[in-house]
């Protein structure tokens, strides 16, 4: 069976894009491959985060991820910290991947840029913005993925990670599963409401723009009755041209589970296209949010679903940190002679 793997940051509140680009296709995933799927709280640290906030962030996006529908007798679901196999593997790997290789990666360069600028907490730029890669290579090949769903956003990580693969199985013997991306063709790129040339995002500077999962109904509609169009009135869908037009068009088609385009030929008013498109949205949302509701009044039972998912997690992560670490050379652990009474 393939094995597929993903991860979320547990940074800021999960929105609307967040599901229909990735969150959702990973609840189908789970019962067509062998599915792992984590909060990647190592990766949030990359900036300064508050200790509470990241816990209690931490606890809500595994929440959010049942709530979505990710289930934890069918597929494996964990905090990634709390399988330390990923910090090891990232060493052996960023003694792997190459200083270029580092340096050219579009994210690093974006973000350094910002928080250079003061857009970071504490203006502060962490040399963990520039190794991550290597981690989310761990993260990747340390399950021995064969595919892994990502966002355009994250294409060049990925490639990265064939990269290194490929150069370790080519310096130390065949080692790691070289996996694939699988890019979401429906609904992977939703828009900024406010500004839909702009990928919907957790740290919009317009909250306006972006619709959470959990965001209260009333809220959800304003954001819809108030998102960019543009100033001609036909509705039909053509990104280039109108972007918010068929922005709404996207979100409503992945809603109802038609294409953009048979959406638009139901329309003549932006108005009507609204209102329905936040409808859709409010019905797809409601069973989410009672998932939610429940797991929040039962705490026990969110703590076991991680401490099992990160048993099942680091039973798989110790198998191939092992055979890496073979690979490369590294003298095994010998287990101690018991000492006779």
């Amino acid at each position: 069976m393939t094995r597929v793997l993903s991860g979320i940051q547990p940074t800021g509140d999960v929105h609307l894009g967040n599901y229909l680009g990735a969150l959702r296709q990973w609840a189908i995933d789970q019962h067509d491959a062998d599915a792992f799927y984590c909060a990647v709280d190592l990766h949030a640290v990359t900036i300064q985060q508050d200790p509470e906030q990241l816990r209690s962030a931490t606890l809500g996006t595994m929440a959010t991820l049942v709530s979505v529908g990710l289930d934890p007798e069918v597929c494996t679901l964990f905090v990634q910290s709390h399988v330390p196999q990923h910090t090891e593997l990232s060493w052996l790997l960023e003694c792997t991947v190459s200083l270029g290789e580092l340096r050219r990666m579009t994210q690093f360069k974006d973000k350094a840029a910002r928080a250079e600028g003061g857009d970071q907490r504490g203006d502060h730029v962490s040399a963990g913005l520039f190794t991550y890669p290597a981690l989310m290579a761990a993260d990747i090949l340390i399950y021995d993925a064969d595919r892994v769903p990502v966002g355009d956003d994250q294409r060049q990580h990925l490639e990265l990670t064939r990269d290194v693969a490929q150069r370790f199985n080519s310096r130390y013997g065949d080692t790691f599963v070289i996996p694939d991306a699988a890019i979401p063709t429906v609904g992977a790129r939703v828009m900024d409401l406010q500004n839909p040339t702009a990928k919907m995002s957790k740290s919009s500077e317009s909250p306006q723009g972006s619709v959470g999962i959990f965001e209260d109904p009333a809220h959800v509609a304003r954001k819809f009755t108030r998102a960019v169009t543009d100033s001609e009135s036909e509705v039909r869908y053509d990104p280039e041209v109108k972007p918010g037009v068929s922005n709404l068009l996207s979100i409503l088609g992945a809603a109802t589970g038609r294409s953009a385009a048979d959406a638009a030929a139901s329309y003549s008013q932006y108005g009507v296209l609204k209102t329905d498109t936040a409808d859709a949205v409010i019905a797809m949302l409601e069973p989410i949010k009672a998932k939610k509701a429940e797991l929040d009044a039962d705490p026990a039972e969110l703590a076991r679903i991680i401490a099992v998912g990160a048993d099942k997690a680091e039973a798989v992560a110790c198998v191939t940190v092992a055979r890496a670490k073979e690979a490369m050379g590294f003298l095994p652990k010998q287990p101690q002679p018991k000492v006779s009474a």
